[in-house]
């Protein structure tokens, strides 16, 4: 199997405009006829949502806390199928990983896929000494794959000629400073893509300052990668439909935890909470997402009384971070709304972070349709915080990470499985929560 090739962007550090240089390289990649395949390294769901817009095709997560270094080679293999180019966007600095180390981070992927790497670096009030700091990032890590640079926020002809001479390695491009087209942000990161195509058109910048001719040149100096792991499709278990929340309070989906429960039987089944009735399905999934920017709309939603119902018949739902909030009984933030009532808590939204980083821990037995001593990976990112009744009872407990309350995690009530964890499915997960489903199909 020939590679295909594929480009890895990395930074320096947050914010030296990494995620818009490589929406821009995709968006102008994308305008030449290519099928590009966007990827994001880290548990991050915003930036993926610029990158599907711009590209047309789901941009994937990269995360070897989740999902192993075989799991990131797999959803790469399968992700870049009939794809002519992969780009992918690395995390924070190119060496920042979990708790000051390694892993997962951009550095972690390079490695993992044998990725051609372009540097971005934010030049903004620095000459000479950029040399210093680019010949860092290439000496701390020899066994990584460095291609060239792109130099950001060049602020006029003369700060470019004063950097350009005595560069060591190629530069692809000299990009101006382009304030205007910054993404505005809210409390969890960058402004949803249906909310702004300003990433997209950042392709015409790049197109004037890069050179992309170089950039494939690149690219195509990726090796192949052996996929370890059996890339068969798993025998179906009895079908079943599972509900997918989708719409503008819900929509923070890892794409491998879809893909995992098509593979194991399930047909999923879109729907909006906020303006749609329940379909008919067996199971309902409710993402993460922003429910705090649409609460007079949940409050007011026939879908809210429809899972209430469903629920308390014994469907199986699972819900997280902001899934979990519309599952308590209510979300306070500018005054108190209620929502759907199932699980014995009540959401307040704060004005802090209450909890980021990554999570890992296991299932406790015959509190849900979980089995016993699952292990769970995944990340939480929450401004919220939920307040319990006294009699709540939890199906994970956490080795790592918050939860909602002390390390342990996963409202439970009947089937229904409520979160601050994104977790990222195993087959075991969706193997369970589908079996759930059948059984409550027949019953």
């Amino acid at each position: 199997m020939n590679p295909v090739p594929s480009i890895l962007i990395a930074g320096t550090h947050s914010g030296c405009g990494k995620t818009t240089i490589a929406s821009g390289i995709m968006s102008a990649l994308t305008r030449r006829g290519l099928k590009v395949q966007p990827f994001k390294v880290g548990p991050d769901f915003i930036d993926p949502s610029h990158h599907t817009r711009i590209c047309g095709r789901i941009s994937r997560n990269l995360d070897p806390f989740m999902m192993g270094d075989e799991g990131c080679i797999d959803t790469f293999i399968r992700a870049t199928d009939g794809a002519d180019i992969a780009v992918i966007e690395g995390v924070m600095g190119m060496y920042d990983g979990v708790d000051g180390s390694d892993i997962a981070s951009t550095a972690h992927v390079a490695r993992i896929l044998k990725a051609p790497v372009v540097l971005v670096v934010d030049v903004k009030g620095m000459s000479r000494s950029v040399h210093a700091l680019i010949e860092g990032y290439l000496r701390y890590d020899p066994s990584l794959s460095f291609s060239g640079v792109l130099l950001n926020r060049i602020g006029s002809p003369r700060h470019r000629l004063m950097i350009e001479p005595s560069l060591s390695i190629p530069s692809f491009g000299y990009i101006p400073r382009k304030e205007e087209l910054a993404v505005e942000s809210r409390h969890l990161g960058l402004k949803m893509a249906h909310e702004s195509a300003s990433m997209g058109e950042f392709g015409e910048i790049i197109e004037e300052n890069c050179n992309l001719d170089a950039l494939l040149e690149a690219a195509n100096n990726a090796p192949p990668l052996i996929n370890t792991i059996n890339t068969m499709e798993c025998k179906q278990k009895a079908h079943t439909r599972i509900g997918v929340a989708f719409d503008e309070a819900f929509c923070f989906y890892y794409q491998d935890n879809l893909d995992c429960l098509k593979r194991s039987g399930a047909e999923l089944v879109f729907f909006s909470p906020l303006n749609s009735s329940l379909p008919d399905v067996d199971a309902v999934y409710l993402g993460g997402g922003y429910p705090e920017l649409q609460l007079p709309a949940l409050e007011s939603s026939q879908c809210k009384e429809e899972l209430k119902k469903a629920a308390d018949s014994g469907m199986p739902v699972y819900g997280e971070c902001g899934g979990l909030m519309y599952l308590t009984e209510s979300i306070t933030s500018d005054k108190t709304y209620r929502m759907c009532g199932i699980l014995p808590a009540s959401a307040e939204m704060t004005n802090r972070i209450q909890a980021l980083g990554y999570v890992k821990g296991e299932s406790i037995g015959n509190r849900s349709f979980l089995p016993a001593n699952l292990p769970i990976n995944g990340h939480e990112f929450h401004y919220s915080g939920i307040e319990p009744q006294h009699d709540a009872r939890y199906a994970l407990c956490l080795s790592r990470g918050k939860g909602i309350v002390g390390g342990k995690d996963g409202l439970i009530s009947q089937n229904v499985l409520g979160c601050y964890t994104h977790t990222y499915f195993t087959p075991a997960f969706a193997h369970a929560m589908i079996e759930c489903a059948v059984k409550f199909s027949r019953h």
